[in-house]
């Protein structure tokens, strides 16, 4: 029992030591402006980081995601249920689909998904 007991107070001890170690070694430095600007090899940049960011990047984005998010969801469930299908499982499956489709076609409706503005 001792044995047992040294042992869990050596890898406390050891790893309250890692962490103190690891602290001490990435401490934050003094940031000054400089060193927190931008480098471009030693010429002044060109134009500003801070560009303007197009919404419309954002939105592709996000639906992206959704959709990448809802093919990690119904995949598990399309290959596991192949054999017994429940009504719970399938109205949940559906419901998935119908929730996503109804945001889709809202999304089109609003002209988010329109990409060249038509004149």
């Amino acid at each position: 029992m001792f044995l047992v007991s040294a042992i869990v107070f050596f890898n406390v001890f050891l790893s309250g030591l890692m962490v103190l170690l690891s602290l001490y070694l990435v401490k934050k430095k003094i940031m000054t402006r400089e060193k927190s600007s931008p480098f471009e090899c030693g010429f002044d940049p060109k134009n500003s980081a801070r560009i303007p960011f197009s919404m419309r990047f954002f939105l592709v984005t996000v639906i992206f995601l959704v959709f990448d998010i809802e093919i990690v969801l119904l995949l598990p469930y399309l290959f596991s249920s192949g054999a017994s299908v429940s009504v719970f499982s399938l109205l949940s499956g559906v419901s998935v689909i119908l929730v996503l489709m109804v945001g889709t076609f809202h999304e089109w409706s609003e002209g988010s998904l329109e990409w060249f503005i038509s004149s």
